[in-house]
């Protein structure tokens, strides 16, 4: 597993190639499609295409990426698969031996109509006191550059926060990184891709015949916490070893 180390302290990302079988791939798009049915059986939006001037730069209108959070409240195939030892010991590998979940997100990129992303840091999103937080990619399907794969910059973690990086509008540092110009990730079903939450990237539209079908796991060490004031879901369920910055207040209260 050092090469996954090595990778991610060089590169910002790393690929852990058929950390799930083909039949644990399976199980698992069965439940994502089940999913997915479920949430278009409510009133909810459940496009979470981003807006803004950069989105209409590369073409987003028209586009569609179905999301979710957390499909462990959906699925105990899912919530196994956060625990599955191939999972967690790639994911050791890069954050120690304390995970920390703080949630999953399930993209949907429709063939031909898959949303695109644009260049963006995450930690805008969950900051962490040490920025440890990254991001492991479970790959139910193929993600091929014609479906939307990650698009990155090498290195770019290495650069820390830089302000103004959430996407959403105009922006002098990530016009010196057009998402045109970024290195394509391809994987395959049962990849994981790990990424720093500080790394550039973003996603081309999916304009292929095939669906786009991924899990994002966020997940931070045990040493860590994300800071206060912040909007997502943060579930805080150990994946292995200890959190060490849990309190009796904060466990009894999830906006602590």
């Amino acid at each position: 597993m050092s090469d996954l180390h090595d990778a991610f302290e060089r590169d910002g990302y790393a690929l852990a190639k058929g950390v799930f079988s083909p039949s644990e791939v399976a199980e698992l798009e069965s439940e994502f499609d089940r999913i997915v049915e479920q949430i278009l059986a409510t009133d909810e939006e459940v496009n979470a295409r981003w807006s803004g001037p950069e989105m209409d730069r590369i073409g987003a209108a028209g586009t569609v990426v179905l999301h979710t959070h957390n499909v462990q409240q959906y699925s105990a195939a899912w919530h196994r698969a956060l625990l599955h030892p191939r999972f967690l010991d790639a994911t050791q590998a890069i954050l120690g031996p304390n995970i920390v979940l703080h949630h999953t997100k399930l993209f949907q990129k429709p063939a031909e109509l898959g949303a695109p992303f644009p260049m963006h840091q995450d930690w805008n999103y969950f900051p962490t006191e040490n920025d440890t937080m990254i991001a492991g990619i479970i790959h139910v399907s193929r993600a091929t550059d014609a479906m939307g794969c990650l698009r990155v910059y090498p290195g770019t973690h290495k650069l820390g926060r830089i302000q103004g990086t959430s996407g959403g509008n105009e922006s002098e540092f990530l016009a010196r990184y057009p998402l045109e110009s970024a290195t394509p990730l391809e994987a395959e079903p049962g990849d994981v891709l790990f990424f720093h939450y500080c790394l550039v990237h973003g996603s081309m539209p999916n304009r292929s015949d095939a669906v786009r079908k991924t899990v994002l796991v966020q997940m931070h060490s045990g040493d860590d916490r994300v800071e206060a004031g912040v909007g997502h879901p943060d579930e805080r369920l150990v994946l292995r070893g200890w959190n060490a910055r849990m309190t009796r207040e904060r466990a009894n209260d999830p906006q602590k």
